[in-house]
């Protein structure tokens, strides 16, 4: 019987001044997924940044693109078609403004919600019908346009600060987790058990 193969992407932008930025959510739960593994993503290939492993009997390739955040879907579509894994085996992990921070929300499916890395994944695969795990990061006090004088682009690029890395450091087990369930009994299962246990 052949391996099954699943490809879990983090998303967000290359580079150290982005590191701690709410954008990078992506990156900082797939380096600490990775991490829990023992796997290391250090090696570059089609755009993105990847390790390999096994995990409850089937082969887990995890990528951070390193194309920016909405060129994202080109490295992620790339990866799809080498290693020949479906669509169904697809996991992307992104922050999202309309949950609130901190807030865990396993998905399937749905539009981009404002999210210029989710849109070019949808480009690039050509459907949205894709496994997600949404982190809240919420949105900046003082409406959708501005925030202390931030617009929101500045929000999202603003660095998340020892609170907000304290709140997500108390998220990566969970994070873990779903990534996990996903892998071993699927997405249906991971939304039962993992939505619902964060607040918000």
């Amino acid at each position: 019987m052949a391996v099954k193969k699943f490809l879990v992407a983090g998303l967000g932008n290359p580079g150290p001044v982005y590191e701690l930025t709410r954008h990078n959510a992506g990156f900082y739960f797939l380096d600490a997924f990775a991490d829990k593994q023992g796997w290391r993503l250090g090696s570059l290939k089609m755009q993105g940044l990847y390790s390999q492993g096994r995990l409850q009997g089937a082969q887990v390739f995890c990528v951070k693109p390193q194309t920016f955040m909405n060129r994202s879907g080109q490295c992620l579509r790339a990866y799809l078609d080498y290693f020949g894994i479906s669509l169904d085996g697809l996991l992307v992990l992104y922050d999202d403004l309309d949950l609130a921070e901190g807030r865990i929300k396993v998905a399937r499916g749905g539009g981009a919600g404002g999210h210029n890395g989710v849109r070019s994944i949808i480009d690039h695969v050509g459907s949205r019908d894709f496994a997600r795990i949404r982190v809240g990061i919420g949105r900046p006090p003082g409406g959708e346009a501005t925030a202390g004088g931030y617009k929101m682009e500045g929000y999202v690029l603003a660095p998340v600060g020892a609170a907000g890395r304290k709140l997500w450091d108390e998220r990566v087990d969970l994070v873990a987790e779903a990534i996990e369930l996903f892998v071993d009994k699927g997405i249906e299962h991971c939304m039962n058990s993992i939505n619902g246990r964060t607040a918000g």
